[in-house]
């Protein structure tokens, strides 16, 4: 199996020396990608010095999609791995993906990320869900491989998404019938030392922050978009898709107005919280029909690789 490693990475320098490290460490001859940009922390000057980088991309967008397809785009190996910056390797990880993949109809492997808590860690389970019919198996988007045919098959990831990204593709492939293999051995540990700012998916959000002041409403209309984004564009105007919406917005209302009721969020800040998830929401829908529209085949991707050859605005390779 030829494997490629994909690290996107944003002024992130000190957490990706210790991802290329452990990679360097267990996977001495593995195909190393760094997609850089646009940092400000010295983290070109960094992997230009280091030798067991085969090539670096340094493109202008902070979108983390943009990243992932812009590694994509480069990678030679017939398996892709995709990896955060602050994501330590763990002995058997390579060895999971091979067995996940080899000698099973399998597209995709994912496993669990351990992160550090006060007084020990904690490891994600696997998390899976039934829409509109169709079971969709999630995963990190710092954390999976994918074989090459599939990736080419759906286009990368969806770029207009700045979150959910990974979640976008697995209802893609569950939309294919593709399959998601769990291995537990495919582990990665999460540094302590973390700038966050990659794929940030939902429960990152909620339990990161509640509608409190300006930035915290970005975060939540950013949130919304994106779900109401895949939502729409992966199974259409159907009731599923409203239910879950609302299904969504009332248990987070819920949780806001109860820290109102605390007196830790001030009643205005809940009530631009609300505003902001209402009106991303809409525009979430709006964009994921006419996306859907705008690619009618299965792949689902309008704003997928193909869409633009311009992310790269320098690239060294060294392969």
């Amino acid at each position: 199996m030829e494997l490629s490693v994909v690290v996107p990475t944003l002024n992130g320098r000190r957490q990706l020396v210790g991802c290329l490290d452990a990679l360097r460490e267990r996977l001495p001859a593995v195909e190393t990608i760094v997609v850089n940009g646009p940092s400000t922390d010295g983290t070109s000057g960094m992997v230009h010095e280091r030798p067991d980088v085969d090539v670096l991309v340094e493109i202008a967008d902070r979108n983390i999609n943009v990243a992932r397809n812009a590694g994509l785009e480069v990678a030679s190996g017939e398996v892709v791995a995709l990896l955060d910056q602050d994501h330590r390797i763990e002995d058997g990880w390579a060895g999971a993906i091979e067995a996940g993949i080899a000698g099973n109809d399998i597209d995709a492997v994912t496993g669990p990320t351990h992160r550090p808590i006060r007084g020990g860690h904690t490891t994600e389970a696997r998390e899976r869900r039934t829409i509109a019919g169709r079971e969709v198996t999630y995963f990190n988007g710092g954390n999976v491989a994918l074989t090459r045919a599939v990736l080419d098959e759906l286009d990368g990831f969806d770029e207009y998404l700045e979150t959910g990204g990974a979640r976008d593709l697995a209802h893609r492939l569950a939309g294919q019938g593709r399959a998601v293999s769990w291995q537990s051995a495919m582990g990665v540990r999460e540094g302590v030392e973390t700038d966050g700012g990659d794929d940030t998916d939902p429960r990152i959000v909620h339990r990161a922050s509640s509608f409190i002041g300006s930035e915290a409403s970005q975060r939540w209309g950013l949130k919304y978009r994106a779900l109401a984004y895949r939502l729409a564009k992966n199974y259409g105007p159907r009731p599923t898709v409203l239910r879950r919406l609302v299904g969504h917005t009332a248990a987070d209302g819920v949780t806001s107005a109860r820290s109102v009721l605390r007196g830790s969020v001030r009643p205005t800040a809940w009530v631009g919280g609300g505003s902001a998830v209402t009106a991303n929401t809409l525009v979430g829908l709006k964009d994921g029909l006419r996306a859907r529209v705008s690619d009618r085949t299965p792949r689902r991707n309008p704003h997928g690789i193909s869409g633009r050859r311009d992310r790269a605005i320098e690239r060294y390779d060294w392969r």
